[in-house]
């Protein structure tokens, strides 16, 4: 399958800076959005740190299985399934430690959320609220579990209402970033690709913003990639724009 993508990050209605970062490794297959968080300058240092350190691991690891790795391997996953794992530890660590020495950063920290194509099939890691979605035959469907208080209350009262989830107080709250401590836990998945799959990265920015039927709407509208990205950012700065905005879309076809 021949994989077509395009990406867009903008600052929002709201903000004076923008913290997001968006990064691909076109020989490594690999597309990454990350939300930094901490103030000024240091939330924008985190999210480009996450970025290079995770690439940067994909170009020491490449086609060495016999280098020194910062982490021990799962025997349960794929030698490609730890490269992305003990990538996305390696850039917390680094963070965590950046932040822990160095006064202006302290407080710093980032979301990830990233993927890896390997054939006809997609690795999804992420740490935090950053999402991934796909778009299969017209269905919009969100493919990773945010990490926040959000979510848990969620899952905790299986008959919330849309209402209720408007209204709870702590929604911006998140239970899992890079640079909160010195090691994490990374989620990682496997996604089969079919033809005309289109998948999506963002921030919350987006999600936040842009219900997922209102995405699954314009995705559907706007055939041209370009197009769809630029549809999606004006939309979420069309509804408020109160946090900076990154979009990557793959669309992956015959």
């Amino acid at each position: 399958m021949r994989i077509r993508y395009v990406a867009k990050t903008d600052v929002g209605m709201k903000r004076n800076h923008n913290e997001d970062y968006f990064t691909f490794d076109l020989e490594e297959h690999l597309f990454l959005v990350a939300d930094g968080m901490g103030g000024h300058s240091s939330g924008e240092v985190a999210s480009k740190m996450a970025a290079e350190a995770i690439v940067q691991f994909f170009k020491y690891s490449k086609g060495d299985q016999e280098a020194t790795w910062p982490y021990k391997m799962d025997p349960s996953m794929s030698y490609q399934e730890n490269r992305f794992v003990v990538s996305v530890k390696l850039a917390n660590y680094k963070i965590f430690q950046a932040q822990a020495t160095d006064l202006k950063y302290k407080g710093m920290g980032t979301t990830v959320v990233a993927f890896k194509v390997l054939g006809d099939t997609l690795l999804v890691v992420h740490v935090g609220d950053s999402r991934a979605y796909r778009l299969r035959e017209g269905k919009l469907s969100q493919v990773t579990v945010d990490h926040s208080l959000l979510e848990e209350y969620r899952q905790a009262k299986k008959d919330v209402t849309e209402e209720e989830l408007r209204n709870f107080p702590h929604k911006n709250v998140i239970t899992r970033a890079l640079g909160m401590r010195e090691t994490v836990a990374v989620d990682i998945q496997k996604e089969p690709i079919q033809p005309g799959d289109c998948f999506l990265l963002c921030s919350d920015g987006l999600s936040g913003m842009v219900p997922d039927k209102q995405m699954e709407e314009i995705m559907m509208a706007e055939p041209v990639l370009e197009n769809m990205v630029n549809a999606l950012v004006n939309k979420a700065n069309e509804n408020g724009g109160n946090d900076n905005v990154s979009v990557v879309i793959l669309k992956f076809e015959p």
